[in-house]
């Protein structure tokens, strides 16, 4: 039924070719053959969003775990979401096409406050309440991570888990504690527990939250043994292997090239911007890395630009051999 309607709806939209999934490098995995479903989300556009390496790592990490299957979902334009509205379209993954409530968990990618209220518009348009407190068993877990995540008080009432830091590791230890609650035969309050133990996840709700008189957050006490104070953020001593093999979008996108993560924090210290005091310290991938990374990305994909990304691409400490060898 839902096929039969999205085929009547997507002729009448701008870009059908933001919803129609099945673009060169894309993954379908075997939906029974996997016992841990991610659904991927960013909360914008799909032009925005399939620029968004953060979302590729983690697709690609996910994906190549055994039986674990991670699909796509990102924000309806708006006469995509008042058309899947109006003809009760649940908002969906782009791979399997199945509703987001049918996943085990939902992960939002979070790297600028402004995509909040999108979450809340996604989940509402994917039939699941709002509050994290309203979600019950069969549900899915709500997991947010990102830049925007480092401050997670502003959504702590809709998120399940936050992940502070870096998340290629994070997502495997969430799927792996997931899995060894089945086993127990937990509920969903006992496995916010085991996640709660996970460094660098935050489980809100098991913690006392206090304000002062003026708004501002005076207090925050744990609730129960599992949960951590201070929670601290995951850092990665050393960077993924790069994402070689990146899903190629049939539309054009805000960065319409292939890129590669050539180093991750900055150490110039600018006290005004978020990003270079959160992700220190400076790592760096090798030159030769880069260069096999680039030639497979070429190849896998067919762009004719690379783009180097970091912070500072020009702090790079080899930046001088990185370009003579490209």
């Amino acid at each position: 039924m839902h096929e039969e309607v999205l085929s009547r709806i997507l002729p009448s939209v701008t870009k059908p070719g933001r919803y129609t999934g099945g673009e060169w490098n894309s993954i379908v995995k075997d939906w029974e053959a996997s016992d841990v479903r991610w659904a991927l989300a960013f909360p914008d556009v799909y032009d925005i969003g399939m620029s968004n390496l953060g979302l590729a790592i983690l697709y690609d990490r996910l994906n190549a775990a055994e039986g674990v299957l991670a699909e796509r979902v990102f924000a309806p334009w708006v006469d995509m979401e008042l058309a899947m509205r109006g003809a009760g379209l649940p908002l969906f993954a782009l791979e399997s096409r199945r509703p987001l409530a049918d996943f085990d968990l939902i992960g939002f990618s979070l790297p600028y406050e402004q995509l909040y209220t999108n979450v809340l518009n996604m989940l509402d348009l994917a039939g699941l309440p709002l509050p994290a407190a309203e979600r019950g068993e069969g549900q899915p877990l709500v997991v947010a991570g990102g830049g925007a995540a480092f401050n997670p008080e502003p959504m702590a009432a809709f998120v399940d888990a936050f992940v502070l830091g870096d998340g290629e590791d994070a997502v495997l230890d969430i799927t792996a504690a997931l899995r060894q609650s089945r086993r127990q035969g937990e509920g969903r309050e006992a496995l916010l527990r085991r996640l709660a133990s996970i460094p660098g996840v935050y489980v809100p709700r098991l913690y006392a939250v206090d304000y002062d008189d003026d708004g501002t957050l005076a207090r925050v006490t744990p609730t129960v043994p599992e949960a951590r104070l201070p929670v601290r953020q995951r850092i990665a001593a050393t960077l993924p292997p790069p994402v070689t093999r990146p899903v190629v979008p049939y539309v054009e996108t805000v960065h319409n090239r292939a890129a590669i993560e050539i180093q991750r924090g900055c150490g110039r210290g600018c006290r005004f911007c978020h990003a270079g005091m959160v992700y220190r310290p400076v790592r760096e991938r090798p030159v030769d890395e880069v260069l096999r990374a680039v030639d497979e990305l070429v190849a896998n994909t067919g762009f004719e630009e690379i783009a180097l990304l970091s912070l500072s691409s020009s702090d790079y400490a080899h930046i001088h051999e990185l370009v003579q060898g490209l």
